[in-house]
């Protein structure tokens, strides 16, 4: 009897499913591979069910013979490991971001002698809502507020891009590439306050209330499914932050980050060039203990800015402060540089890793950015952070196609650099019931 081989990653078995994996038990003796938390969060959100559950969706299905691991994303080490006479798959991976697995899986077959077939993918509505209701299942407060955690266990590192908008909360949700056989989507969103304050036309002085920060927050939540980070600037006074703490990890936000710096906010890439004190350690410290003391969940992350590098004020004081930070029940520590080459963080990475290996650790490569990210995270970085980009490309555009406008008179000269207005309601998602 001929060995038959699939592969799912789905949390929920539907019908579309037993159907195709019937069809493919009649050419033979039916074997499911089941692909690891890690491997499908390197290519979209993490199953919210484990490995060990999703199995048991398979075990006990009378046309399938054995239930394996899969912890590759290509097929390879299937093949040299089961011999599977031949591969069952849907026919929508022929184009797209898994189109490059499905090219390097027929040349093995042709060296292997195996065959492929192909189903055509299941289009009934009824199949398309089961998925649709579950994906939505991901941006409830309860599921979205522990990805960040689980995304930390998953992968080598986690890819976080600024949104400050619904709109651009959808690009970061949609943006993915395909690396080689590598695909790459931002796995959680950051809600910049300089982002968001500029988007008003506001100054980046801790101008906007929270309230409008957490309608902003909201309306990116209320569009995407991704983990979201908040920029919580200074944190405010003590008594203050612990309410902002309480209402982010209500409605589902994954971690703030509070800079350890005092009086007018002025933004720290100016460095020394503004005025900017840097607040003492342990009335910072206490400002976490605050907030931790409020928390209902395990899975909401605090996570201490800090401002030393930024300050001139050294790598020594830097790591007294993440151990201050630290032993007050901070979450995370993100070292922050105006620098244009790595080496302060670098040196302050490596100390920090050889004291506190587990302690996630957050680098924004605003100024260094031609490092990349696996460099950044080979040196002990676990978050990194584009923490502007989208309002900073988004700017000159506009400014560009406002003055062109005016010089000729008419809007026919930017339509190259226009997205069509029916491409712009396409991408603006409507919801099917």
């Amino acid at each position: 009897m001929k060995r038959v081989y699939m592969s799912f990653s789905t949390d929920v078995l539907h019908y579309g499913h037993l159907e195709v994996m019937k069809k493919a038990s009649q050419y033979g003796e039916l074997m499911i591979g089941v692909l690891t938390d890690d491997v499908i969060a390197q290519y979209k959100s993490p199953p919210l069910v484990s490995w060990e559950d999703r199995c048991k969706l398979f075990e006990n299905l009378d046309f399938v013979a054995q239930v394996v691991k899969k912890d590759t994303i290509g097929y390879e080490k299937i093949l040299q490991t089961y011999h599977p006479d031949i591969i069952v798959h849907g026919d929508d991976w022929k184009s797209g971001i898994k189109s490059a697995i499905r090219t390097e899986l027929l040349e093995l077959l042709k060296q292997y002698g195996g065959e492929l077939i192909e189903y055509p993918y299941n289009e009934e509505n009824s199949v398309n809502l089961v998925e649709t209701m579950f994906h939505r299942g991901q941006s409830m407060p309860e599921v979205r507020r522990g990805m960040l955690r689980k995304l930390l266990t998953l992968k080598p590192y986690v890819r976080v891009m600024e949104a400050h908008d619904g709109l651009t909360g959808l690009i970061v949700e949609n943006a993915q590439c395909t690396v080689g056989q590598e695909t790459r989507t931002y796995d959680a969103i950051w809600e910049s306050s300089l982002c968001d304050s500029a988007s008003r036309g506001k100054p980046d002085i801790e101008l906007i209330d929270w309230s409008s920060r957490i309608t902003r927050i909201q309306e990116i939540m209320e569009v995407t499914t991704k983990p979201i980070m908040v920029d919580g600037d200074t944190g405010g006074q003590i008594d203050h932050f612990v309410y902002i703490v309480q209402t982010l990890e209500r409605i589902g936000v994954s971690a703030v980050v509070i800079e350890d710096k005092t009086g007018a906010k002025r933004n720290s890439l100016f460095g020394t060039e503004v005025a900017q004190t840097q607040d003492e350690p342990e009335h910072f410290a206490d400002k976490i203990r605050a907030a931790k003391s409020v928390l209902t969940t395990k899975e909401f992350m605090i996570i201490a800015r800090i401002e030393s590098l930024i300050l001139n004020k050294g790598e020594n004081d830097a790591l007294a402060r993440a151990e201050c930070y630290i032993r007050a029940g901070a979450d995370g520590i993100m070292i922050h540089s105006k620098s244009r080459e790595p080496d302060e963080v670098y040196g302050f990475c490596e100390k920090f890793r050889q004291k506190y290996p587990d302690i996630p650790l957050v680098l924004v490569p605003t100024t260094y950015n031609h490092i990349v990210e696996q460099e950044l995270a080979n040196h002990g970085a676990n978050i990194i952070i584009y923490a502007n980009h989208l309002l900073r490309s988004a700017f000159p555009a506009m400014k560009r196609a406002a003055t062109e406008i005016l010089q000729n008179g008419s809007s026919e000269c930017v339509d190259n650099i226009c997205m069509p207005v029916k491409e712009v309601i396409r991408f603006i998602p409507v919801t099917e019931r």
